[in-house]
């Protein structure tokens, strides 16, 4: 494998990302959920008691495995770097208001295209917000947006959040009474801890060795007209609906769709596309989506590892204020939060753009 061409190696992972979600949701996780980055970092937020919503609370092992499995792929290639340093308030605050904007819309970019291949048509507003907003990214990018450079940093900073998702693992496994277990609701479905744990694992090392970033696809067919990343995008959608499919759980639609709410209602549309939106610029200006933040997290970045904090401490203030969605719609608080998070996001992109001598 280590021969394959860089295009195979993001088909492959896409594949092998789609083929575990479906599989994943088989095995019990909610339906178009077999992966969702900003679902279950909402899910470990509650399995931490972070927020108290009792019907979201888990601490996934996906998200453990990814971690973990990044990080040995970096090891092995010799790509670990501790590094870190630049802008990491910034950082912290673009995390927080990626799940702002996520969790308005209910599901991270992965997700959106997950569920587009079960079916789901109110995803396709989401992807239409996210792609306007990635373009909006690339306008600042083209603007001479940057955080400037990281520095290389103590090692003991790279291996910071894979240590904590040991000692995550740790106490899920020894099934600790510090953690909280949703009874009913989204975070009561769960795939066996370790099938969950060797999915994360594997996609996590493949994402670290194919780059593959759903905010990186389309920004670098923008920029430099480049569609290498869009294969793993595709390559996830095509056997998403392949394996739905096989399984008979296929629906076309826009009501009753799993863990979603009916864009088709009381001007729901509009808050998936700006919540994408806000998911969209706010992943350009990190240098990548969720998922894409948590594989350099597991590759040494300490300022990817603070986009990932940010993302947490999001996921609770969406639950402890009001400004998740859910499958019955969105919140007024919400809205609220989603414009709020688009106004402070543009400020940090105009304020960090750099003229071409600077």
């Amino acid at each position: 494998m280590a021969k394959l061409k860089p295009h195979l190696w993001v088909i492959v992972t896409g594949l092998v990302v789609g083929a575990a979600a479906v599989l994943l949701t088989a095995l019990g996780n909610p339906g178009n959920m077999g992966f969702c980055i900003a679902c279950f970092i909402r899910d470990i937020a509650g399995g931490v008691k972070m927020h108290t919503a009792p019907v979201v609370q888990y601490v996934r092992p996906e998200i453990i495995g990814i971690v973990l499995g990044a990080m040995a792929m970096a090891l092995i290639g010799g790509e670990f770097k501790s590094k870190g340093g630049s802008a990491p308030v910034s950082r912290f605050v673009l995390g927080f208001f990626v799940m702002v904007g996520a969790l308005m819309f209910l599901g991270c970019p992965l997700r959106m295209v997950i569920r587009l291949g079960g079916g789901d048509g109110n995803a396709l507003f989401g992807l239409l917000g996210f792609a306007a907003g990635v373009w909006c990214g690339t306008i600042f990018l083209n603007k001479g947006f940057s955080f400037k450079r990281a520095y290389n940093m103590p090692k003991l900073e790279g291996y910071a959040l894979p240590a904590i998702n040991v000692v995550l693992f740790v106490l899920l496994v020894a099934g600790a009474g510090v953690l909280a277990f949703s009874e009913k609701g989204p975070g009561s479905m769960r795939a066996p801890v370790i099938a969950a744990l060797v999915a994360g694992l594997v996609v996590g090392a493949l994402a670290q060795k194919s780059r593959l970033c759903m905010a990186g696809g389309i920004r670098d067919a923008i920029l430099l007209k480049d569609f290498h990343l869009l294969w793993g995008f595709i390559a996830i959608f095509a056997a998403v609906l392949v394996g739905n499919l096989i399984l008979g759980k296929f629906k076309a639609g826009f009501d009753g769709q799993p863990v979603a709410f009916n864009t088709l209602v009381s001007g729901n549309f509009l808050w998936a596309f700006l919540g994408m939106f806000l998911v969209g610029v706010a992943s350009v200006l990190l240098g990548g989506c969720p998922l894409r933040q948590l594989i350099l997290a597991g590759s040494g970045s300490s300022d990817a590892t603070v986009a990932v904090l940010g993302m947490t401490v999001g996921a609770a203030f969406c639950h402890n204020f009001g400004f998740a969605s859910s499958g019955d719609g969105t919140t007024a608080n919400g809205h609220i939060a989603v414009i709020v998070g688009i106004i402070v996001t543009l400020i940090i992109a105009f304020t960090n753009c750099q003229k071409a001598d600077d």
